[in-house]
């Protein structure tokens, strides 16, 4: 982890003196080598190097959350916890369908696996050998999985310091999540499993069955209990729209036997307001698949994404072939929507990416004619900051920039003294050679023009010569309002159009990259 103070960069830097730090892949980043950047007014980081022209080096990396690593924490989670536990696992950044690195984390050991979904670009598969998902807290789960598995693993990770902390969840129907450290996790035959786990499949296993002494009357179940038990769950399912859990109760109904006249007449007309729910339901369906489908034909995509969200949630199970055909065709229709809406916006991006180069290559040219107008014989404080400018529009036009204006603009940063240390540095190292041989030194009113002169009357004297050393010019130094703002369009030399004068930070993160010495 790189220090955040500039005090404790300089340790970091003796520690790693002959160490060397990369770009990761696995965050998505371009694999360049990467130097630190030391600042005592903010925090210190790492930095690309610039490019062979000198221009600021452009990385792919687009995710810098505190998140965009929860991918290589929860690898190191664990592979501590399966060393602690004398086991042992390969582990693969799997990118399913074009999915971005860092969605899928698959951890396969020598009799299954698990498959830890952090974002929903990867739809979760049930019941595939080998993998078991562990869902992170943005991706959903329909209330019919729920039912039919019992529960499902849930993940997360908590922010401690400067490190992240992998919690497991367990979540079932009509119970709240309830997370566990992962030392409190077990892989077991059944695949991972966490206290609450235990306590699930502990309440729905079928108690066994005693061994009576010979003699003895074996326990009947009470069969007026276990009809009470099969009401409430009928009852419950209904309450929740569940069809599946309505159908399986109904069928338990049936094979009760041994019941009372009025706790049978009970179950018989529950069985059969049960069955009216069940039709009513099912007509229902009907009109939701029905509406799906005009909705997918007349492509109204908002009304097609909320029916099939209830579709999934509703009426996943037992489909009809003309029913899947109906479901496919809504998620196909919002497949093809999303694509050509991510068609339209990288069309609409590049003609304003291409739009603002067109911009920048006139203003190229427009401050290279200003330039060989004004001549070198210039201010050099308006001859550098014209060529700042310059250089800014150059990168912002990218390749719109010919071979001749390349050269131009290499000519013009020589002149200005960019990129390259101030002309007196070497004049300050040479200066104590020039005083190595003692000169004679001339009296003062010989070193001074008298014009310099100036009469102090409270001495004795009547005349003292003071002599005004000449300012030296300092070397520039630049500012964050020296680059343009790509926010509010700021100029170089404006503020940017905040309520506190403050500039934005895309505006900060330029200045960086193109003055990386500040």
């Amino acid at each position: 982890m790189l220090p955040l103070e500039a005090i404790e960069l300089d340790v970091f830097r003796r520690r790693h003196e002959h160490d060397t730090f990369w770009c990761g892949l696995l965050l998505g980043g371009c694999g360049v080598q990467l130097t630190t950047k030391l600042y005592t007014d903010r925090v210190c980081h790492f930095a690309h190097y610039p490019g062979a022209d000198g221009l600021p080096h452009l990385c792919g990396r687009h995710a810098r959350g505190v998140a965009s690593a929860d991918h290589l924490y929860v690898k190191s989670a664990a592979a501590a916890w399966l060393r602690d536990h004398d086991d042992q696992a390969d582990f693969d950044f799997a990118q399913p369908g074009g999915a971005a690195i860092g969605s899928v984390v698959d951890i396969r050991f020598k009799h299954g696996g698990l498959r830890v979904h952090l974002d929903q670009a990867v739809a979760p598969v049930w019941d595939e050998d080998g993998r078991e998902p562990v869902l992170g807290m943005s991706v959903p789960v329909d209330r019919d999985t729920l039912i039919h598995r019992w529960y499902v693993h849930r993940i997360r990770l908590d922010s401690e310091g400067t490190a992240r902390r992998v919690r497991i969840g367990t979540e079932a129907f009509a119970r709240p999540i309830e997370w566990f450290a992962l030392d409190e996790c077990a892989m077991t035959e059944r695949g991972l499993s966490t206290p609450a786990v235990e306590q699930i499949v502990r309440s729905r296993r079928t108690r066994p069955v005693s061994a009576w002494a010979v003699g003895r009357t074996k326990r009947v179940p009470d069969a007026q209990a276990r009809a009470q038990v099969l009401l409430r769950k009928l009852a419950d399912a209904r309450k929740v729209g569940s069809v599946v859990v309505v159908t399986r109760v109904c069928r338990d109904i049936a094979a009760v036997t041994g019941m009372e006249e009025e706790m049978q007449a009970q179950l018989t007309n529950a069985v059969s307001d049960a069955e009216r729910w069940l039709v009513a339901q099912a007509d229902v369906r009907r009109k939701l698949f029905s509406d799906l489908s005009e909705a997918v034909a007349s492509r109204t995509m908002d009304q097609v994404r909320q029916l099939l969200v209830r579709v999934n949630a509703t009426s996943s199970h037992d489909r009809t072939e003309d029913e899947n055909v109906i479901a496919d065709a809504a998620a196909e229709c919002i497949a093809a929507f999303a694509r050509q809406r991510q068609t339209a916006a990288a069309a609409k991006r590049a003609k304003q990416e291409d739009s603002a180069a067109r911009r920048a290559a006139e203003r190229v040219e427009a401050l290279l004619a200003a330039l060989e107008r004004r001549g070198i014989s210039q201010p050099r404080n308006t001859m550098r900051k014209l060529v700042k400018d310059l250089t800014y529009a150059a990168v912002q036009a990218s390749g719109r920039i010919d071979s001749r204006q390349q050269e131009q603009i290499r000519i013009w940063k020589t002149r200005a003294g960019i990129g390259r240390p101030p002309a007196n540095a070497s004049r300050r190292t040479a200066a104590p050679a020039k005083r190595a041989s003692p000169k004679r030194k001339p009296p003062l009113h010989e070193q001074v023009e008298r014009r310099s002169w100036s009469k102090n009357e409270r001495k004795p004297r009547a005349e003292q010569s003071t002599q005004r050393p000449p300012s030296q010019q300092q070397s520039p130094s630049w500012q964050v309002v020296d680059v343009a703002c790509p926010t509010c369009e700021a100029a170089p030399g404006t503020r940017c159009r905040t309520p506190d004068g403050r500039p934005h930070q895309p505006r900060v993160r330029q200045f960086s990259r193109r003055f990386p010495s500040h």
